[in-house]
């Protein structure tokens, strides 16, 4: 053979092998390029009743027959003592016989935990597995320092430039992916941390070595079977998580109590359907399943299949209604929502599936031009797509989507309604089955005592449960001397009790200014007090800011109380410094200021506040009440609305 023929014969073979590898991965199999990688890397499990992929930190083997996922939180004491355990597990077996995946749960009493987690995210998108251990191992060695200095601080040290970490944080992404790892911990009934899922065996808290070696031990032994039987090294995992699912039916898995799996919720809630909803499905539909998503999210992509697959098993007996939900982290989800919904004005039903389909395709690639693209397959010009996103067109449909998943506690998504029976999350098909086929007999029955098929949903939201109203909390009226904005005549009062120094309190205050902009004249503001005892910074900053205000008025104090929130995650955050340069920009008579702050003038105020809330029952912060009605926490804009116009029913 001569060289060129060689060269040839090698070339062929190559594109020949890359081809068999894109066949297979487009078919749904492994990844190769995935299986491949030997340390940290991550075979695409995505579909795995416990899921793991590319997006989580990793350590060991992607193929190694026992994957540990570690469900964890950086301000737990708990977690931190787990960490000698988990290094002998390293130690003993090695990357090829375990792998330790990460996924997020911050615990919301742990305050700083949340700003941790997501600056460990934003290390990981940029250094990787590698940079993500060096950082989480600071982190925990440090649990007290949880602030943005020692996040940058730390991303340096495991090799990441602190500004590209600072600039990723940004755009507000890492929320996303720690919200999915949440959704996982809470699909699996992890409900506290540490808890460790291996192989999909539940171990829950701190323990010993010898109750990880006992499980590890019996699950290689497993893997050992599977391999022998002539299954693939990367597809063990899946199979033996399935298997040990069915093994440990709910409150019988090891770990006890934390680790059972959540009993299914059987409470039917009164989710209605619209003339303007997109449709899937029979007409006279025994079960109807209410979709509440959006086309960003990607495990709204991975249960696809499974809609796909219920509707093949029980044809024109199941009817799928859409309700788009596009989440406010998710900045391309409204854009491509809107392009949808235009197809579907457009072009009708059976087009805004056909652009449904496609858009989960092309995800996450969901840019202007590819939305204009995509519409232009379904015959809607790019002029038209261009509009409807530019002007958002349907806005208050999602408005109206968003306020529904609200009241009925649809968090996040994929979240369904079967029958108004709720099924969080992307779900295997059995999951749905089980529910399905319980409502399926369930309306059977209905229809053999008289009532129409095509009624059947009707009937069952009228023995559906409504949401509840919002608490209600008794509290005197703010006192006169407090900041406030919006109209002073406004019969709708929103008294905020904050903390300068807590996350949470920052992270509602653009829809604090959504609530403004939406009600104008018929709301104000009020603002009161309660830095939280564990706040170090948090008295003196509240003190600086009333001293703010009473010299320079209701302007100058929400200019200083946006200075404050913008600087937590700054160097210097809250520090009296900070309170002095911020004081001085604004124009605030220096010398009365500093002798505000060392005398502590305004320390019986601040504590009058705090007083109040705690005398109403506000234990944490942010806290609203609203004419008598009470949000807990940064919640979303629909949480106000609703609170806002039961409020203006009171009047």
């Amino acid at each position: 053979m001569n060289k060129g023929t060689a060269i040839v014969g090698f070339f062929m073979s190559f594109l020949a092998g890359m081809f068999l590898m894109w066949g297979i991965a487009k078919s749904g199999g492994v990844d190769i390029s995935a299986e491949k990688s030997a340390s940290g890397g991550a075979v695409d499990h995505s579909s795995a009743l416990i899921p793991v992929s590319s997006e989580d930190p990793s350590w060991g083997n992607a193929d190694a027959p026992v994957t540990i996922v570690e469900i964890s939180d950086f301000e737990c004491p708990f977690c931190s003592r787990v960490l000698p355990t988990l290094k002998k597990i390293k130690a003993d077996y090695g990357p090829e016989k375990v792998r330790i995946v990460w996924k997020h749960h911050p615990l919301p009493f742990h305050k700083n935990a949340r700003s941790a987690h997501e600056a460990s995210v934003a290390v990981f998108e940029i250094g990787g597995s590698e940079a993500f251990w060096k950082f989480h191992d600071s982190a925990f060695a440090n649990r007290s320092g949880l602030n943005a200095d020692n996040y940058k601080k730390w991303a340096q040290e495991a090799g990441v430039d602190p500004a590209k970490m600072e600039e990723a944080l940004k755009s507000k992404k890492q929320a996303a992916k720690i919200d999915a790892d949440m959704a996982v911990a809470s699909k699996v009934g992890a409900s506290g941390t540490p808890a460790f899922r291996i192989n999909g065996v539940t171990l829950s808290g701190a323990q010993p070595f010898e109750k990880f070696k006992e499980i590890i031990d019996q699950q290689l032994a497993e893997a050992k079977k599977l391999v022998d039987s002539g299954t693939k090294p990367a597809e063990v995992y899946p199979a033996l998580v399935a298997k040990n699912a069915k093994a440990a039916p709910a409150g019988k898995e090891k770990g006890g109590k934390e680790g059972a799996e959540p009993e299914q919720d059987n409470t039917v809630w009164a989710v209605p359907v619209f003339d303007d909803d997109p449709v899937k499905g029979g007409k006279d539909a025994l079960v109807t399943i209410v979709e509440f998503s959006e086309f960003q999210c990607p495990f709204c992509k991975r249960v696809g299949p499974t809609m796909k697959q219920i509707l093949e098993t029980y044809g024109d007996d199941v009817r799928i209604v859409w309700k788009d939900n596009p989440l406010p982290f998710h900045p391309r989800a409204q854009p491509a929502s809107n392009a949808a919904r235009e197809v579907y004005k457009q072009k009708g039903n059976q087009a805004f599936w056909s652009m449904h389909d496609k858009l989960f395709e092309i995800q996450p690639k969901l840019e202007d031009a590819d939305l204009k693209a995509a519409a232009k397959e379904f015959g809607v010009p790019d002029m038209v797509i261009d509009s409807a996103i530019k002007s958002d067109r349907y806005a208050e449909k999602f408005e109206q989507s968003s306020d529904l998943a609200t009241d009925f506690e649809a968090r996040g998504t994929p979240h369904f309604f079967i029958n108004g029976i709720r099924m969080p999350g992307a779900q295997p098909f059995e999951k749905f089955k089980e529910v399905i086929d319980a409502q399926m007999a369930k309306a059977k029955k209905m229809v053999a005592g008289g009532v129409p098929k095509a009624k059947v949903y009707d009937e069952i939201l009228k023995e559906g449960k409504s949401p509840p109203p919002p608490p209600k909390k008794e509290i005197d009226a703010a006192p006169s001397d407090s900041p406030a904005k919006g109209s002073k005549s406004a019969k709708i009062v929103i008294q905020e009790f904050s903390d300068f120094e807590c996350p949470f309190c920052s992270r509602v205050n653009p829809t604090m200014a959504q609530v403004l902009e939406k009600y104008g004249k018929e709301v104000k503001v009020v603002w009161r007090n309660m830095p939280l005892p564990f706040h170090k910074n948090a008295p003196l900053a509240a003190e600086a800011a009333y001293e703010v205000y009473k010299q320079k008025g209701d302007e100058a104090f929400w200019k200083f109380h946006d200075k404050l929130f913008a600087s937590q995650r700054e160097p210097g955050g809250i520090e009296r410094a900070n309170l002095e340069k911020f004081a001085q920009e604004l124009g605030a008579d220096m010398t009365a200021f500093k002798k505000a702050l060392d005398e502590r003038k305004h320390q019986a105020r601040i504590e009058a506040d705090a007083e109040a809330g705690k005398k109403a029952g506000i234990s944490g912060t942010p806290g609203f009440v609203i004419n008598g009605y009470f949000i807990s926490g940064a919640q979303p804009f629909g949480a106000f609305k609703k609170a806002i116009n039961m409020a203006k029913k009171d009047l």
